[in-house]
């Protein structure tokens, strides 16, 4: 009896700790940050009244398409587009995203900020976000699911620049930095599946990890997810330069 029960006990156990493994790597959600930042030594003293952003430049041979898995490979062949064409329309979505979703961000923390496609009104102090894109890698889905930790990773990395253009006058740089943003690390579903078989949930854990990389890779995976988190890191680095500069109060930068 006392047998019995210390096996329940021990397969219990296997069994959270799959759960904790598989939650954690989920809560890890995609990588991504800024670095390379770079204030000048004299930079003006910037004081906007409204923050104009972007679509930062790319073209469409950066673009790395997902081409890996049988439903790319189908797809590919009905919908009679040609590589070029799809690496265009990913080149030009991941644009608006970006642009979009710093616009969104900054919004969130108060700040009088727009998306733009022309000149900034010559009559307005207004502070300019442009960039361009340096990597569009959409990686690839099925080895992100099956494998994760890193393989397959899709990434998006930029680099950023803040210009300052006082009503009347010509605009001057204030900073620039490279902004990146990946589909991390989390593991695949061989890898959570093969933490429930050892606790002898082998089905189970494999649904259950097949169903939460479902979500992780809706959430994160892909130029979609990649370019939410980007968009989140451009906009707070701004945001800390509005602190440091004194026209962003600090309370709006916190988190």
């Amino acid at each position: 009896m006392l047998n019995s029960i210390r096996f329940v006990a021990l397969k219990s156990a296997r069994g959270a700790s799959a759960a904790v493994i598989i939650l954690c790597a989920l809560l890890a959600g995609c990588a991504g940050g800024v670095s390379n930042a770079t204030a000048y030594s004299a930079p003006p003293q910037v004081h906007p009244d409204t923050i104009y952003v972007y679509s930062f430049d790319s073209t469409p041979d950066q673009v790395k398409l997902d081409t890996g898995g049988v439903i790319q490979k189908v797809t590919s062949q009905f919908d009679g587009a040609s590589a070029a064409q799809k690496q265009a329309q990913e080149a030009a979505e991941v644009r608006e995203q970006v642009a979009n979703g710093i616009v969104q961000q900054l919004q969130s923390m108060g700040l009088h900020a727009i998306r733009s496609d022309v000149p900034a009104p010559a009559d307005q102090n207004v502070l300019l976000i442009q960039g361009k894109f340096d990597t569009i890698d959409s990686g690839n889905r099925r080895r992100r699911m099956l494998i994760g930790l890193g393989a397959g990773k899709s990434e998006l990395s930029t680099s950023v620049q803040l210009l300052y253009k006082p009503a009347g006058g010509a605009p001057r740089l204030v900073q620039s930095f490279d902004a990146s943003a990946d589909s991390g690390k989390m593991p695949g579903i061989a890898e959570t599946a093969g933490v429930g078989a050892a606790a002898g949930h082998l089905a189970t854990s494999a649904a259950a990890g097949a169903g939460l990389h479902g979500v992780s890779e809706t959430t994160h995976g892909g130029a979609a997810g990649n370019a939410k988190k980007l968009a989140e890191s451009i906009a707070k680095q701004i945001a800390q330069i509005g602190k440091a500069q004194g026209w962003m109060p600090a309370e709006r930068t916190k988190g």
